[in-house]
């Protein structure tokens, strides 16, 4: 069974960091696109940022400049590295992977929380 665990969420001031882990069990996550998903209250689920099998990066133009995301192939875990964070990044993060027949796995979610 495909599962994704992310962690590394919490409370951070503005202008902090978090390093979002998503871990991947039953899936390698380095033959899929996997993309970094986030959801405040009372808003729709928005696309933050996605990696490729090959390596290719792509980010919202809300957290391009301050959001890195990258891979460990040996950990099979994909980080998402956030700087300079804002009020406004705050929601649950989820991490996906898009398996590409229609099959998509979705973690449980992480809150981060930018308040001072």
């Amino acid at each position: 069974q495909a599962q994704l665990a992310e962690s590394g969420g919490g409370l951070v001031q503005p202008g902090g960091s978090l390093r979002l882990s998503c871990l991947g069990s039953g899936l390698r996550l380095d033959y899929y696109v996997i993309g970094w998903y986030r959801q405040a209250p009372g808003e729709e689920r928005e696309g933050v940022s996605c990696i490729s099998s090959s390596g290719s990066e792509f980010y919202a133009d809300s957290v391009k400049g301050r959001f890195t995301i990258s891979r460990d192939n040996a950990k099979n875990t994909v980080y998402l590295q956030m700087n300079s964070l804002k009020p406004e990044d705050t929601a649950v993060y989820y991490c996906n992977a898009d398996i590409g027949d229609g099959t998509y796995y979705w973690g449980q979610g992480t809150q981060v929380t930018v308040s001072s």
